[in-house]
């Protein structure tokens, strides 16, 4: 089993800035692909960001420019800075994480963490 632990979300004004980390743990397996993902109310979960082992990015055009995924592999830990936040960027962001153990890949989801732009 892969435990995830997110921290950083708040409330912040417009055009303001957040940094969330997600740390992962567990023992015998290796993490492989990383990612960021929100749901706003009445809205359907969608990818913000994703990062693999080698360290290729992919964004979703809402926030390229704005936000930048990052992982530090010997912490297990990404990260997602998020700036210029605008309203619309308000909603939970779950950490998501693939992993594999052996010949099995698993796919784990943080609890989620609240992030609020104001107006």
């Amino acid at each position: 089993q892969v435990q995830l632990v997110e921290s950083g979300g708040g409330l912040v004004q417009a055009g303001g800035s957040l940094r969330l980390s997600c740390a992962a743990s567990g023992s015998s397996f290796s993490i492989n692909a990383m990612g960021w993902y929100r749901q706003a109310p009445g809205k359907q979960r969608e990818l913000v960001a994703t990062i693999t082992s080698g360290g290729s990015t992919n964004y979703a055009d809402s926030v390229k420019g704005r936000f930048t995924i990052s992982r530090d592999n010997a912490k297990n830990t990404v990260y997602l800075q998020m700036n210029s936040l605008k309203p619309e960027d308000t909603a939970v962001y779950y950490c998501n994480v693939q992993a594999r153990r052996s010949v099995y890949e698993f796919v784990y989801w943080g609890q989620g963490t609240q992030v609020t732009v104001s107006s």
